[in-house]
């Protein structure tokens, strides 16, 4: 395979140097001088998949920690970081940065861990003092996460996940754009997931419903371009609610 011109300069995919026509090898789409430089890159890619696949199971193990701690069984940080990938998909094909926005969406209420089991396993309506302490876990959840390398985006979604777009958000009432992005498309799809599941005090709603609040809300609660990717998608998100589908993520 050389279809490349002649005049063109080529350069090495894993050594950068110049590779003159009549040498190069073409493996997976990219150019190598010789054998050991595709070998090299191979075993990187081989490296690259095993740490993520590490990555996942710390992140997986974190959520089941805190749903045997909740008593929750709805796979709902799951469902949540599988359908903000839907919509983190319409902003960017970057495999890194979706992959901080599923692990940021999939690890948000991770701060829970945090609250006394009197305040989290309540039934009863929290008094003031006991909302203020379960308002804190969004802070919570950023300094648990905070020394963990991998989860240097995520731990943004972690911390403004409870922020809403016109400012009436916790922990600290950020507004528009200040929000980052990942945190915006959360906000929208933990709102369906709430509206849509059944909760010990009522049961689930219709997709219709959510929809309908979720629009309803648009420019208040949620961000607009967020309200738009969902309405893109809204057809796929409707059979995945209807599923209770979390898929296994897939970043490529």
């Amino acid at each position: 395979m050389k279809s490349k011109s002649s005049s063109e300069k080529l350069h090495c995919h894993w050594c950068k140097k110049e590779v003159q026509q009549e040498n190069i090898l073409i493996r997976d789409g990219h150019i190598f001088c010789c054998e050991g430089c595709y070998l090299g890159e191979f075993a990187k890619q081989t490296h690259k998949q095993q740490r993520d696949e590490t990555y996942m199971a710390l992140a997986e193990s974190l959520v089941s920690a805190l749903d045997a701690r909740e008593h929750e069984t709805g796979l709902h940080s799951k469902r949540v970081a599988c359908h903000t990938l839907i919509l983190a998909r319409q902003f960017t094909d970057d495999v890194d940065s979706l992959k901080q926005t599923y692990w940021g969406a999939l690890l948000h209420d991770i701060g829970k861990i945090a609250i006394p089991d009197t305040i989290l396993l309540k039934q009863d309506s929290l008094t003031n003092e006991e909302w203020q302490i379960m308002r804190s876990h969004p802070q919570r959840g950023y300094d648990i996460v905070a020394e963990i390398p991998f989860l240097n985006e995520a731990r943004k979604i972690i911390l403004c996940h409870e922020e809403r777009y016109d400012g009436k958000g916790y922990p600290e009432g950020l507004s528009g754009e200040d929000i980052p992005q990942g945190a915006r498309l959360f906000a929208v799809i933990d709102a369906l997931d709430a509206i849509t599941n059944d909760r010990p005090y009522r049961k689930g709603d219709s997709f219709a419903v959510a929809k309908n609040e979720i629009v309803k809300n648009s420019g208040h609660q949620f961000d607009p371009q967020a309200v738009q990717a969902f309405l893109a998608k809204e057809k796929i998100l409707k059979e995945m609610v209807e599923m209770k589908c979390a898929l296994q993520p897939r970043f490529d």
